[in-house]
């Protein structure tokens, strides 16, 4: 029995997010259908963790467990002749026999896209938000986030996650290489349905001046959903990577 690791991109738009759902296309079934396709036979795959309907992934991690070896340069270029266009395989790697992508993943890092300026090409994953937001005033909010909290106010009402303990390690607006676009980088020992989209929608009404920097404190505290902003689009989110092994310095 061979376990394989898989990093995986994929553009988030055209699914209904990561994991299986009756009915609908989702990236794990994509994968599990070109893995079905390849190795002649079904092979259940499990991801770092779920994203939503919309949302991208740079640096998504999953695995799988074969009966026979694997070639892995073989198997990456077999996977990315069958996948669609809208989702590749950047690695392939066999793993130690006990490795789980969701349950060895120490963090994960999300990146959600903004500009302040008009943009056509990147229309699809960068969100545009008005010039006036104060990034600092955001940044001075985001502080908050950091440290072990409950995070029932950043969560979907309806999960059904009953653990909502989280450990922030960063939460932080930094402004990007051209003129306007600004990314927000949070990186957590977990994540609970919608937090992050909640997250920058509360942090983007601090921005426009709709509420205090010191809220999102008073928000964390009450731990109900409907005292956070609404969450922001889909598209702007980027699940940038997964970290296994001993915590980064």
């Amino acid at each position: 029995m061979a376990t394989i690791r898989l990093t995986i991109e994929y553009d988030g738009a055209p699914w209904h997010g990561w994991q299986v759902q009756a009915g609908r296309a989702t990236v794990q079934q994509a994968l599990e259908e070109a893995l079905e396709t390849v190795l002649r036979t079904r092979v259940p795959v499990t991801g770092s963790g779920r994203t939503d309907a919309g949302v991208h992934a740079r640096g998504q991690v999953a695995h799988f467990r074969s009966e026979s070896p694997v070639d892995a340069r073989r198997l990456k270029v077999q996977l990315n002749g069958v996948l669609p266009p809208s989702v590749r395989i950047l690695a392939v790697a066999v793993a130690d026999d006990a490795f789980h992508a969701r349950y060895d993943a120490r963090r994960r890092r999300y990146h959600y896209h903004v500009s302040t300026e008009p943009r056509v090409l990147d229309r699809a994953w960068r969100v545009p938000v008005h010039a006036s937001v104060d990034f600092a005033c955001m940044n001075d909010a985001a502080l908050a986030l950091v440290g072990t909290h409950g995070f029932d106010a950043f969560c979907r009402t309806a999960s059904e996650t009953e653990n909502r303990v989280c450990t922030v390690y960063r939460a932080a607006w930094e402004s990007e290489a051209r003129h306007g676009d600004w990314r927000f980088v949070i990186e957590a020992d977990r994540f609970l349905h919608g937090m992050v989209r909640a997250i920058v929608g509360t942090l983007l009404q601090v921005g426009r001046g709709r509420r205090p920097v010191t809220d999102i404190a008073r928000i964390l505290a009450a731990g109900d959903r409907r005292e956070a902003g609404p969450a922001a689009p889909p598209e702007g989110l980027v699940l940038e990577r997964v970290v296994y092994g001993p915590p980064e310095r």
